[in-house]
């Protein structure tokens, strides 16, 4: 059973593809009668998501929590934002990371991908709708981990 679990590790590992720079962005979403920030990092080089996460604020704790998972799978690089928001510098120099404004190719890449995310998860609520009562964030939550397996696994086969 552990060697199996080393396997899987190394396995995941080894088809990983090399990280430059962690592109991130924050969106609203309407989650049924809610909004919550939908947080986004990618990678401009092979485009891949990397993570997302959902959450109900948007501060720097948020996005010092979203950079630190991030530094925990991928290591330590640097931090392309938007300029809107005083929470992305902030935690980056928390966390010791170099922060920089996104250029225009990386904001392109981001917009284009954070609209892709939206529409294809409201496309994903008209179709297949949640009719468990207070189950709604988590049936999005669980969609999105399933869009990202989906969408990363796509980039790999065109490239």
């Amino acid at each position: 059973m552990e060697l199996d679990s080393k396997v899987q590790a190394s396995k995941a590992k080894s088809t990983r593809r090399r990280v430059l720079e962690y592109i991130i962005d924050e969106t609203m979403l309407k989650v049924g009668s809610e909004f919550v920030w939908l947080w986004v990092a990618t990678e401009p080089e092979n485009r891949q998501i990397l993570a997302l996460s959902i959450s109900k604020e948007r501060n720097m704790f948020v996005a010092e929590r979203f950079i630190s998972d991030l530094v925990k799978i991928h290591g330590i690089h640097p931090v392309s934002t938007d300029d809107g928001g005083t929470w992305y510098p902030m935690a980056c120099r928390f966390l010791n990371l170099d922060h920089h404004i996104h250029s225009s190719l990386e904001k392109s890449l981001i917009e284009r991908k954070m609209q892709y995310i939206k529409d294809r998860t409201e496309s994903f609520d008209d179709y297949f709708p949640c009719r468990i009562k207070n189950y709604k964030l988590k049936h999005v939550r669980n969609w999105l981990r399933l869009f990202v397996d989906y969408h990363n696994n796509e980039i790999k086969h065109i490239k």
